[in-house]
């Protein structure tokens, strides 16, 4: 008899004091809401935190016209727009200046933006092809097949074609839509209202003209 007492008095001394019911439940609901986080269809517990974590604005770009600031720009990819404008900057603008560079594709990214061209960077690019010199872009047009020979220049190019895009780059030719080289002086340009001098390239813009005027 006295065994069982004793034996009795030792799991008593052993028993942890329970729970109460509050706890046992606080803590059965924590364990639910766990497991239904991470059996989120295709999404790990990790990714369900992200979308309640508050979000950093993401840094702006400095854009600084220079070759060294291109060289440093990571590898860039686009779709069939973006590659029409490298394109075009590689043909049209190579041998300018970086900054005479973005402000060729700011005439071209203005145009998308007008109603009186196309509405993609492809369609304001090739607008004219197949007639000889009566393209908007006389590398589409005159009769010679476009082959870029040289490679760096290309990437050059192809970053500012990014950046441009992007919309990184300050407005360098207050809303221009048209350009031409110093070396020429075409009849349109007397009509239309000069906006920029940047490198080897003369930047205009439409001259609206009213009854007043």
């Amino acid at each position: 008899m006295l065994r069982y007492i004793l034996a009795a008095a030792i799991m008593a001394a052993t028993v942890l004091p329970s729970a109460s019911f509050a706890e046992r439940e606080a803590t059965e609901s924590a364990k639910r809401e766990l497991v239904a986080r991470n059996e989120l269809p295709g999404q790990s517990f990790r990714d369900y935190l992200k979308l309640f974590k508050p979000r950093k604005e993401p840094e702006p770009v400095e854009v600084s016209y220079s070759k060294a600031w291109l060289d440093g720009q990571p590898k860039p990819t686009g779709d069939e727009d973006w590659k029409c404008l490298a394109e075009a900057l590689y043909f049209e603008a190579r041998g300018e200046s970086v900054r005479g560079q973005f402000a060729v594709a700011e005439v071209i990214l203005n145009r998308v933006e007008s109603e009186r061209f196309p509405d993609s960077l492809c369609g304001v690019i090739r607008q004219g092809t197949g007639k000889k010199y009566q393209c908007q872009f006389t590398y589409t047009c005159d009769g010679h097949k476009e082959v870029i020979h040289e490679k760096k220049a290309y990437e050059r190019v192809a970053k500012v074609a990014r950046a441009s895009i992007d919309g990184v780059a300050k407005q360098l030719t207050s809303g221009a839509t048209h350009y031409h080289t110093k070396a020429v002086r075409p009849s349109w340009a007397r009509v239309y209202k000069e906006t920029a001098r940047i490198g080897v390239h003369i930047f205009y813009r439409h001259n609206y003209r009213t009854a007043s005027n």
